[in-house]
């Protein structure tokens, strides 16, 4: 299973649940059985719950922002891909907010969709509560300086490491080496401490 091989801090198993009634955006992680290689893994996995109705309404704030300026930045802002197609678009507004009646005759909101095909909302959701999880929200200016700072440095020994094929000399065929993975944005697992539950500071 990829979260037990790349570690817990990487790969994060999620499970979506409707409704808004939730204490907060996302909770866990609880521990489940989980098969790998064929054998089932007693609690094998921690899964986390996240509750994809508050981050679609997250999502549908900030695209409802006006673009930011130099001088007035706006928090929560979503920058999309320059060359990004019309399909990738309609798949981020693929749903949308309406008031439906319970079979008690209660109202309540829901999430619908307008089309067959979400899954660019699916994953800015899923991105936000990994985002989340590993406590963006709560991070210093410092720590993403310090992330900043990382892919500067992989960016420049990438650029550094290139040489023109005209003056490198041909070398003798090698094995491939094992895949490492990337270290710029790597989050390190941090130690275990008691349970504590943060409020996001984005979700009203």
């Amino acid at each position: 299973m990829p979260g037990r091989q790349q570690g817990f801090a990487q790969v994060l198993p999620v499970k979506g649940v409707d409704g808004f009634n939730r204490v907060a955006p996302v909770a866990g992680p609880t521990h489940v059985d989980a098969t790998e290689g064929g054998v089932k893994v007693r609690r094998g996995a921690r899964l986390w719950t996240v509750a994809v109705a508050t981050f679609k309404s997250e999502t549908y704030r900030f695209l409802r922002l006006a673009a930011p300026t130099d001088d007035q930045p706006a928090a929560g802002y979503i920058h999309l891909p320059r060359g990004v197609d019309l399909e990738w678009i309609r798949q981020l507004v693929a749903e949308q907010l309406v008031t439906v009646k319970t079979k008690r005759g209660f109202s309540k909101l829901e999430w619908q969709q307008l089309r067959e095909r979400n899954e660019a909302l699916d994953c800015r959701v899923y991105a936000r509560a990994a985002a989340w999880i590993a406590g963006a929200d709560r991070w210093p200016e410092r720590k993403w300086r310090e992330l900043e700072e990382q892919l500067v440095a992989l960016e420049t020994s990438s650029v550094s490491a290139v040489t023109p094929l005209a003056a490198a000399a041909p070398l003798a065929p090698v094995a491939p080496a094992a895949p490492v993975a990337p270290a710029a944005g790597r989050l390190r697992q941090a130690p275990r401490r008691g349970r504590r539950v943060f409020q996001s500071s984005y979700v009203s």
